[in-house]
């Protein structure tokens, strides 16, 4: 069989892998860069610690400390999610490390602060001055496709112009 038909058989029969082949595939499945696939079927077939050690390696904190938790392993699971806020933090993977932070129940404060440093690592090349030039071609452009109608939505369209362009002033 070629590497290609050996990957193939493997996720074929992924829920129905014989017990003796279970090493074997996994194998086949991480040298493929099937990560996610080789989790599964080790933990498909009761290889919880080596599941967690697989979504470890790979930097997938959230699903092996949930692995942790759905296996009984709580003390475990939380040192996952502990380390994988660290990790996230560290690789500046604010919307992960916001998950970690919820799942360990850390105060809204802690995690006001985590996206608010996320938002702010977003935005370090952003042009502030193209983005405002941008919502008021936007603005204009949305004037502009009302311009002469009186119904309702117009009117509260106009209405809420007149405000965000005042905001933008200040």
């Amino acid at each position: 069989m070629t590497p290609e038909d050996k990957l193939s058989f493997v996720i074929d029969h992924l829920h129905d892998m014989p017990d003796d082949m279970t090493e074997q595939g996994i194998e086949i499945l991480l040298s493929s860069g099937e990560t996610e696939y080789a989790a599964v079927l080790a933990r498909d077939k009761g290889m919880t610690q080596k599941a967690i050690d697989i979504l470890l390696d790979s930097g997938d904190y959230l699903w092996a400390g949930l692995m942790a938790k759905n296996a009984g392993r709580l003390a475990e699971s939380e040192r996952i999610y502990r380390d994988g806020l660290q990790y996230y933090i560290d690789m500046e993977m604010y919307g992960r490390a916001i998950s970690a932070a919820t799942a360990l129940k850390l105060s809204a404060d802690e995690i006001d602060s985590l996206f608010h440093k996320g938002v702010e690592v977003e935005s370090r090349g952003m042009n502030l001055g193209a983005a405002r030039d941008m919502i008021d071609c936007a603005l204009e452009s949305l004037e502009i496709s009302i311009m002469g109608r009186d119904d309702e939505v117009s009117c509260q369209l106009r209405e809420a112009i007149s405000q965000e362009r005042k905001r933008l002033a200040e």
